[in-house]
């Protein structure tokens, strides 16, 4: 009997469209503050380190899937370079992430549209989104793909305005810092807080690599999906390092206001462009922000029900996972179930005060885990197994990338480098408890 496939209705701009929609152009906005007061203004500089760091990942990304081309993604790619328990732990791992993404994004919606109608809860607006956009990924990737560009052509048209609105006050009044501030900082250069910045910053780019998942629903060639995330970072970073340059320049807030006063980190890029540039676009972004991320969970959700249909097609978790649905061509059985787990957890999240802290520190740790056994995936295939031409590339670049992972989740927090380990030792207790391992 064959074993169960996707179709390939992707195209490389469907494969990019998916890509900037989960990371979203508009990242920076909600770190902003937080950057700001940690750099003393070099929250620019933040962003072109950390688009280099995420460069190595995205590399090994595009390697991976050039010749491991499965919906699994890390699953698939450790599995074939390191072997089948390297290959669960990957994608266990991964699962924290891809399953937590979603979670924290309808939550992150859901507290948005809470702020501009207080009158109705977070957890109906989180419901909300989570029933449009599951109903867009049962409906296919095609229509999701479609519908997704819409809602990233609006998030980019918001971007252009505020980059245009900023600009035309920058010629018209001046920046309110030095030029080139959002580089150098406002005072002495110290490197330990732009290295402990990064941290936060790449956050802005978790997502990536989910484009990774889509590879068996790719029609193109077998590299379009490295070409779709190489894209996605170098877009991506490329907006973000020139709109919190911009939003540096014309803000009247020095970072030392902001680390004094905590509170208003979160709401410093609204605050600025309010005071800045007029009340007017701080409403829409605002808003933009509210609808985003919703389409962001989306594809998180897609992801992952990829990743659980392409283990439950290897026998790493149960077979019904991986059945297709004949109609629309989608993994329906671990969409479900993806989306089950997706909301639970999300309306759990949406009534706690600290909801989205904690989502959010549990997915760095399961994302960079999983980074990091994508990285000794390339060294096994490329330089232990010699199974691909072999440059030197494949040696510098996913060791860099991993000494990249593994300080980033050093610097998470206890709870989640806690939870991350409950989490690494009930796969393990699954991958071996008696009658659960799975052949």
């Amino acid at each position: 009997m064959a074993s169960p496939a996707l179709r390939r209705t992707l195209t490389l701009r469907d494969l990019i469209v998916y890509g900037l929609l989960f990371i979203g152009p508009l990242a920076p906005v909600g770190v902003f503050g937080v950057l700001d007061a940690r750099t003393d203004g070099a929250v620019a500089l933040v962003y072109v380190v950390a688009t280099i760091a995420m460069a190595f990942t995205a590399w090994s990304y595009a390697e991976m899937s050039r010749v491991v081309p499965h919906a699994g993604s890390v699953f698939a790619y450790a599995s074939t370079a390191l072997g089948p328990m390297p290959g669960f732990l990957a994608g266990w791992l991964a699962m924290l992430d891809y399953l937590l993404i979603p979670s924290v994004a309808y939550l992150f919606s859901g507290i948005s549209l809470h702020a501009l109608v207080p009158a109705v809860p977070v957890w109906v607006f989180t419901i909300g989104a989570f029933a449009i956009t599951t109903a867009l990924n049962l409906s296919g990737v095609r229509l999701a793909a479609r519908v997704g560009l819409v809602v990233l052509v609006v998030e980019i048209v918001v971007l252009l305005v505020f980059v245009a609105v900023a600009a035309s006050a920058l010629a018209t009044t001046g920046p309110t810092r030095p030029w080139f501030s959002p580089l150098t900082g406002l005072g002495p250069f110290a490197l330990a807080p732009i290295i402990g910045a990064v941290s936060v910053a790449v956050l802005s780019f978790l997502g990536f690599d989910a484009i990774a998942s889509f590879a068996e629903e790719s029609a193109g060639s077998e590299r379009d999906v490295g070409r779709a995330i190489l894209v996605c970072l170098v877009a991506a970073g490329t907006v973000f390092i020139l709109q919190t340059w911009l939003a540096a320049l014309v803000s009247p807030v020095n970072p030392g206001e902001l680390a004094a006063r905590p509170e208003r980190q979160g709401t410093a890029f609204y605050d600025i462009t309010r005071a800045a540039l007029g009340p007017w676009l701080a409403i829409v972004l605002s808003i933009t922000k509210a609808v985003g991320p919703a389409f962001a969970a989306m594809t998180a959700q897609a992801a992952a029900a990829r990743l659980l249909f392409g283990m439950a097609r290897d026998g790493r978790l149960p077979r019904a996972l991986a059945s297709v649905d004949a109609r629309h061509g989608v993994p329906r059985t671990a969409l479900v179930t993806a989306a089950a787990l997706t909301l639970v957890v999300s309306v759990w999240a949406a009534r706690r005060s600290d909801g989205l802290d904690v989502l959010v520190s549990i997915v760095d740790v399961g994302a960079l885990a999983a980074f990091t056994l994508l990285h000794a995936s390339v060294l096994g295939y490329f330089a232990w197994q010699k199974r691909d031409a072999v440059r030197p590339a494949h040696y510098v670049v996913p060791i860099l990338g991993a000494i990249v992972s593994v300080w980033v989740i050093a610097e998470a927090r206890p709870l989640a480098h806690a939870v991350a380990a409950v989490w690494l030792a009930a796969g393990i207790a699954a991958r071996y408890w008696p009658g659960g391992r799975q052949q």
